[in-house]
């Protein structure tokens, strides 16, 4: 088993990464748990015919009331209507402050059942089990839970740190190529913000067997480099807005498709793209580098460019939580495996897209 902690002070936590760990995932979050009676479950669709009854069942083996909770599976159930509907179901399970929600999925999962934790009671211990690649190396550790709204992605939302993170590599053997696809995005996102060395690796192991036959290490590595940077910047107000990279165009992207036609995943990897050329273009980006992320990007079949209305760059860019005011910090390499905070007017970003 391979344990990294988060290191919040007062708030920090582990992630455990361990073949096989959804049959014991009670036992452990009963240790984090010893007053839990209740565990809400929310799972979608397409996770709960796997793995519901497994986590379920070990849950009730540590001694946990458990009732389940099934949203519709895909980006569209990160609403309010769902929100409203898991604050609900949970006032009739009777959920108090000292029981738990598990948060069973991917980053829709995540992000829903996190901010329902979050919020009911004003505040449930939340565990997350992150199902898909892009839910465990990112979404599941840092604590932003959130939902979407008709006028962007994630704009309702809140900072709510999990009391443990538990990833089980053998859920991925059953994902399509699409979806571990989308997790490879933001693996690759890695690689270009923080560790050269991670990204050389990606280079040389650039299929999906390659990488699952070093996934321990794939895993350990993102969640490395996110503990490190939500560690030190938790609030989003600093270094953690390098983890944005390919994500100011990538969601413009994901506005542009009404949530349906991209994936987040095919909207960070061309977001990486074309956040490389802009970088290039203002002369602090390596003139290599736009096409060494294509070909990564390309390497697990996701697009290195997508199509865009202007106004749809200027809504998701007007929307951007890095911006302040007429300004906003453009996520950029300088080199690779180094990201910074790049300011720049809004009107001179959309002029040059």
């Amino acid at each position: 088993m391979r344990t990294l902690t988060v290191p919040i002070p007062g708030r920090e936590y582990d992630i455990l990464i361990h073949h096989g760990l959804l049959q014991s995932a009670g036992g452990y979050i009963r240790s984090q748990l010893p007053r839990s009676q209740k565990a809400a479950l929310v799972t979608d669709t397409n996770v709960a015919p796997l793995y519901a009854s497994t986590v379920a069942d070990s849950l009730t083996q540590a001694d946990f009331q458990v009732e389940t909770f099934v949203i519709p599976a895909g980006e569209e159930s990160k609403c309010s209507a769902q929100l409203s509907a898991l604050w609900s179901g949970f006032a009739r399970f009777s959920l108090t402050r000292t029981d738990c929600v598990v948060a069973l999925g991917g980053g829709v999962v995540g992000d829903l059942a996190g901010f329902a934790a979050a919020t009911i009671l004003r505040g449930v211990p939340l565990i997350q089990i992150p199902t898909t690649l892009l839910s465990q190396v990112d979404s599941s550790v840092g604590g932003k839970v959130a939902i979407d709204l008709p006028q962007g992605k994630n704009l309702a939302g809140a900072f709510y740190q999990p009391r443990l993170v538990l990833m089980d590599p053998e859920v991925l053997t059953t994902l399509p190529d699409a979806t571990f696809a989308d997790g490879m995005a933001e693996v690759i996102k890695y690689g270009c913000i923080a560790d050269r060395e991670f990204l050389d690796f990606l280079a040389k192991h650039s299929t999906r067997s390659a990488i699952m036959e070093h996934i321990d290490h794939v895993l350990h590595t993102c969640c490395r480099i996110k503990a490190e940077v939500v560690a030190e910047d938790e609030l989003d107000t600093g270094r953690r807005m390098i983890l944005n990279f390919g994500h100011t165009l990538g969601h413009a992207y994901e506005l542009a498709g009404h949530y349906s036609a991209y994936t987040h995943g095919q909207a960070v990897g061309a977001g990486m793209v074309r956040a490389a050329e802009l970088g290039i273009s203002l002369g602090l980006t390596p003139a290599h580098l736009s096409g060494s992320i294509a070909r990564l990007v390309e390497a697990f079949g996701l697009p290195t460019s997508l199509p865009c209305p202007h106004d749809q760059y200027a809504a998701a860019i007007g929307l951007d939580k890095k911006g302040a005011g007429d300004s906003i910090s453009l996520i950029l390499l300088d080199r690779p495996g180094h990201a910074l905070a790049y300011p720049i007017a809004k009107q001179q970003l959309l002029a040059m897209l």
